[in-house]
C-alpha cells in the first residue's frame, strides 16, 4: 500500500491530488492497482482547501486536540496554529472502513423515529445487546448493501463503521442474533406500517389515495422441507421445477410499501385481492382510493364488489383480451382525443365502467428500438453461423438458444434449414444478412 499523488496545472497554479493505493494480483497473475482511499488535494497555494483538520489523542493529558495537518514537504505557514507536518511517504492505511453513508442510514433510522418505536417494544430482555441495535444493523444493510444476515456476519459488518455509530463490538452482529432478531420484529409488523405510514404523511406529505397493486415469485434450490409455503407453482423465473412462495405487495404512487404478505407457491393472483382491500380498509380506514393492477389479479367478481358505491373504490386495470375484441368495433368508430403531447385516448362508457383506448408516440418508438435491437442482434447471430457453418445438431442448438433471446424479434426472420440427411453447407442453410437500415416497421426479412 502507498501513497499515489497527481499533479494538474489549473489557472496557472500547481494542484497535487492524493489517494492511497494498493497492488493486487488478479488470477490472471498480473499485478492490478487498486484505489483504497481518495485524500483530495493537499495544496499550499490555497489555504482554505488544503488545510485538514486531524483529531489527536495525547495520551498524557487523556483528552483530544484539533491539529492542521500539512505534508512534511512543505512549510508551515507563519499564521497557521496547532499545526503538524505529516510524512506522507510513512503514512498507512489500517482498517479502512464505509462510514459516510452508515452514518446517513443511521439518521433515517433516527429521522423516522424507528428508535424510538423499535426500543418500546423490543425492550425488557436481558440480552448483551439491545435488539433495537440488531435492528437497526439489519435494516442499514438492507438499505446500503442488500445481502444475507451470514454475509453480514462474517463480511459486511467489519468492513463498515457500524459498531462506532451503533456503540457497540462485534456481538450485535453475531450470526444466531441476526437471525434471532427477525422473529421478533414480525409480530410487530401491522404497527411498523402504521407508524411508517403516519411518519411519511408528517415528512413527506406522501399521498395514500392511488395504490399500486402486484404479486412476484421467488424460488429454492433446496427442498424447503421446513417451509410449509414453499409450493409447485407458476414460476415468473420460468423455474418450474424449484419450489417457491409469492410475494404480494401494495405500495403507492411515491414507492412506499403499505402492506404485503408472503403467500403459498402455489397461490393464483385471482384469489389475493379481495384479502387485500379489507386489510387495508380495516387498517387504514375506508376511503376513496384508486387501486392500480394487471388484468389478471382481479375477477369480475371482485371488480362488481369494488364497484359498490357504499365501498368507495375505484380502480385502474387492464381489460381482458374478450373484452377488447366485443369493442373493437366501437372503438375503431370513436375519434381520438389528444390528453399529451405524444399520447392519444378513446374513451368510451360501458355498464358503468370508463374503458380507454391509448396510443403513445414515445411508447411506440420504444418498442420499434426494443425491436430492432434484437433483429439486429439475431440477424448478426445467424450471419456467424453461416460463416462456421457447424454440424445439424450444433445448428439446431444454436437456433434454439438465438430464438430464445430474440423473443418476438424471430417471427420477422425467415431462414433455411437443412433437412435431417442433408449436410450444412451454404446452399442448404440460407441465413438472413444484416441490411443497412431495419424498417421502421420491423417488417420481416427474407433470406439470402
Amino acid at each position: 500500500m502507498f501513497l499515489r499523488s497527481i499533479h494538474r496545472k489549473k489557472d496557472g497554479k500547481d494542484h497535487r491530488y492524493f489517494s492511497i493505493v494498493e497492488n493486487q494480483r488478479i488470477a490472471s497473475g498480473k499485478t492490478v492497482q487498486r484505489t483504497v482511499l481518495y485524500l483530495g488535494e493537499i495544496n499550499d497555494q490555497q489555504q482554505v482547501t488544503w488545510r485538514k483538520t486531524l483529531s489527536v489523542f495525547d495520551e498524557q493529558e487523556q483528552e483530544y486536540e484539533n491539529l492542521s495537518l500539512f505534508p512534511d514537504d512543505r512549510e508551515i505557514p507563519a499564521d497557521a496554529v496547532d499545526s503538524l507536518q505529516v510524512k506522507l511517504s510513512g503514512l498507512e492505511l489500517r482498517r479502512p472502513r464505509l462510514f459516510g453513508s452508515c452514518w446517513l442510514a443511521c439518521e433515517l433510522w433516527q429521522q423516522l423515529g424507528l428508535h424510538e418505536f423499535w426500543d418500546a417494544r423490543l425492550s425488557g430482555s436481558r440480552e448483551e445487546v439491545p435488539w433495537e441495535k440488531v435492528l437497526q444493523l439489519l435494516v442499514v444493510n438492507r438499505l446500503l448493501d442488500p445481502g444475507s444476515e451470514f454475509r453480514v456476519h462474517r463480511q459486511w459488518y467489519l468492513t463498515t463503521a457500524m459498531d462506532a455509530l451503533l456503540g457497540t463490538n462485534f456481538a450485535v452482529a453475531e450470526k444466531d442474533r441476526l437471525y434471532r432478531c427477525l422473529d421478533r420484529v414480525l409480530e410487530h409488523k401491522q404497527e411498523l406500517f402504521l407508524w411508517l405510514r403516519q411518519k411519511w404523511a408528517d415528512l413527506f406529505q406522501a399521498e395514500f389515495e392511488v395504490l399500486l397493486y402486484d404479486l412476484t415469485s421467488t424460488y429454492f434450490e433446496g427442498a424447503m422441507e421446513e417451509n410449509p409455503k414453499a409450493k409447485y407453482g407458476h414460476s415468473r423465473d420460468k423455474r418450474t421445477d424449484c419450489l417457491q412462495v409469492v410475494i404480494a405487495l401494495v405500495i403507492t404512487t411515491d414507492g412506499f410499501p403499505l402492506a404485503y404478505e408472503v403467500l403459498d407457491g402455489n397461490t393464483s393472483d385471482r384469489t389475493t385481492l379481495r384479502g387485500f382491500l379489507d386489510k387495508i380498509e380495516k387498517t387504514y380506514g375506508k376511503a376513496k382510493r384508486m387501486w392500480v393492477m394487471d388484468r389478471g389479479v382481479p375477477t369480475e367478481e371482485i371488480l362488481q364488489e369494488m364497484r359498490d358505491p357504499a365501498r368507495e373504490i375505484f380502480y385502474l386495470v387492464g381489460t381482458p383480451r374478450g373484452k377488447i375484441q366485443l369493442y373493437e368495433k366501437k372503438w375503431l368508430d370513436l375519434p381520438w382525443q389528444k390528453v399529451r403531447e405524444s399520447v392519444d385516448v378513446k374513451l368510451f362508457e360501458q355498464d358503468g365502467e370508463l374503458y380507454v383506448l391509448a396510443k403513445s408516440e414515445g411508447r411506440r418508438a420504444k418498442e420499434t428500438a426494443m425491436r430492432r435491437k434484437r433483429l439486429a442482434r439475431l440477424l448478426r447471430k445467424l450471419r456467424a453461423m453461416r460463416r462456421s457453418l457447424p454440424s445439424l445438431v450444433q445448428l439446431l442448438m444454436r437456433l434454439g438458444a438465438a430464438k430464445a433471446a430474440a423473443g418476438r424479434a424471430f417471427q420477422f426472420v425467415q431462414m433455411q434449414v437443412p433437412e435431417e440427411d442433408q449436410p450444412v453447407t451454404r446452399e442448404t442453410f440460407h441465413a438472413p444478412t444484416l441490411p443497412q437500415e431495419i424498417p421502421a416497421c420491423c417488417g420481416r426479412v427474407t433470406c439470402s
